[in-house]
């Protein structure tokens, strides 16, 4: 593993200053059309079944095939970029998804559309895993803070552009053309990152390690990579594919076996010599294990927010999807401004950024319950909203970017694309199942209660969830406390 660190930190002091921030703006441009193209889909629904004429489980895999086909190939890609080359990854992974978004655009029928879906997932799950790798391999200390922030603040503004735009094209282009335009939008973002990326990146594009040389593909580590997705399709499948019969819930325990059949055999392979998949030795660091729970559990409710209120906005209140979408742009923008001020000052503060922004979380999410609330009894405004879920947005740029920072900081450069990608898992993995439980909650609660009460309902739960994720972080506080008290003391 040293080799191999010795190697890509090479590669990191072959580029200048220059450079490393023109890789960055191609980077955030991938992040940005496919966080774009997921937010997007919130507000094209409703169009998307009335134009193909689609049942209501076609389009649920219009959300969870993407999830699914994402979540299951990140790592193995993240651990195939670490070991050949990210930038060529990445080139690969935005290929795929812009191709993927002309079928998806083309699609004749529901089918067809899907199909597009899980290639577009496959494509966004090359591309992540690099785009964190290559953060970590060529920034470091403040700027790698900054670059995050950077980071951050493009998944602000992604979340903020795509439920408006959706909501512009599908009133522009009608039910048939709308929805469709909501793909199309990815193809001159996506053909001009690739094109950017030939010019600005590093050559050569793919390299070939010594250890991968010497030891052939069983450096990637296959069977670890088939044993991970494997697992990662059990425990997803069921919630995903919710409504299926309920013998789908048996693939739970698979699942887990499967977790516990590649940690054995991740930790054989490594005995052996070569180079596992992932270091399980990274788990060991408090940092990056209290990181990645806290991100699981943030994920495990944050997402369903975004899915609730636009739903609750034109099922309960009337709005458009257009007017649905607006709700959310002060969030989302304060999103954006909060993670670029918490990048710059993550270094300084550590944990204590990501504690404040959990407070703001639930502060929003509590205003916003009281805001449905009023709306039925008192008939307050809903567009409160834009206020309350303001803080919520303060809270969640305050949360994303830093937490990512300081749970990377400690991980070995010969593993950044499949530590990152597993931490992404975890999100991948918190954001389906948060989004299946919580709105079969509300689902369940509606029949007897108004939309308002199961609502609150749900943003309650939501508030739970959160609640643990800061009660995570204040751990990983106190962890950072002794450890530091512990070091003083062996001085």
């Amino acid at each position: 593993m040293t080799q191999l660190t010795t190697q890509l930190n090479t590669a990191t002091d072959t580029i200048s200053d220059s450079d490393r921030w023109r890789v960055l703006v191609v980077l955030l441009m991938a992040i940005f059309m496919s966080l774009m193209s997921v937010s997007v889909i919130n507000v094209a629904l409703a169009s998307i079944q009335e134009g193909l004429d689609a049942s209501q489980s076609d389009i649920q895999w219009v959300l969870s095939g993407y999830a699914l086909t994402f979540g299951v190939v990140l790592v193995s890609a993240g651990r195939a970029g670490d070991l050949m080359g990210r930038g060529g990854f990445f080139i690969l992974g935005v290929s795929i998804f812009t191709l993927a978004s002309v079928a998806a655009g083309l699609a004749p029928d529901a089918d067809w559309l899907n199909a597009a879906r899980f290639v577009q997932g496959v494509g966004s799950g090359f591309l992540n895993p690099q785009g964190i790798g290559m953060i970590q391999q060529y920034f470091q200390g403040p700027d790698r803070a900054r670059a995050f922030g950077f980071f951050g603040t493009t998944v602000g503004v992604s979340v903020a552009v795509g439920p408006v735009l959706g909501g512009l094209l599908i009133q522009l282009g009608g039910p048939e053309i709308g929805w469709r335009l909501t793909f199309l939008i990815n193809v001159p973002i996506g053909l001009l990152t690739i094109g950017l990326a030939l010019l600005w990146f590093p050559r050569p594009l793919i390299h070939k390690p010594r250890l991968l040389a010497d030891k052939g593909l069983g450096s990637l580590d296959p069977v670890g990579a088939l044993l991970l997705g494997l697992g990662v399709l059990a425990v997803l499948y069921p919630f995903v594919e919710s409504r299926s019969s309920g013998l789908m819930w048996l693939l739970l325990p698979a699942g887990l076996l499967l977790f516990y059949l590649w940690v054995r055999w991740e930790r054989w392979y490594t005995r052996r010599g070569y180079s596992p998949m992932v270091d399980l030795k990274i788990f060991a660091t408090s940092s990056y294990r209290n990181g990645s729970v806290i991100m699981f559990l943030y994920f495990l409710g944050m997402t369903s927010v975004w899915v609730l209120i636009p739903l609750y906005a034109q099922q309960a209140v009337g709005f458009s999807a257009f007017e649905a979408g607006t709700i959310g742009i002060p969030s989302a923008l304060l999103s954006a401004w909060s993670s670029n001020w918490a990048g710059k000052r993550v270094n300084h503060y550590g944990r204590k950024v990501v504690i404040g922004g959990l407070i703001f979380a639930v502060f929003g999410l509590l205003s916003s319950i009281a805001v449905v609330l009023l709306h039925e009894y008192t008939g307050l405004s809903i567009w409160w909203l834009m206020l309350s879920l303001a803080f919520f947005g303060l809270g969640q740029g305050s949360v994303i970017s830093p937490n990512q920072t300081l749970t990377l900081a400690e991980v070995p450069l010969a593993y950044a694309g499949s530590s990152g990608a597993i931490m992404q898992t975890g999100q991948r993995i918190g954001t389906s199942v948060g989004i299946a439980v919580i709105t079969a909650i509300v689902f369940s609660v509606r029949p007897y209660s108004s939309w308002h009460s199961a609502v609150s309902i749900g943003l309650l739960t939501i508030t739970l969830i959160t609640l643990l994720a800061l009660t995570m972080a204040f751990k990983d506080l106190r962890d950072r406390h002794a450890l530091l008290a512990k070091q003083r003391t062996n001085q």
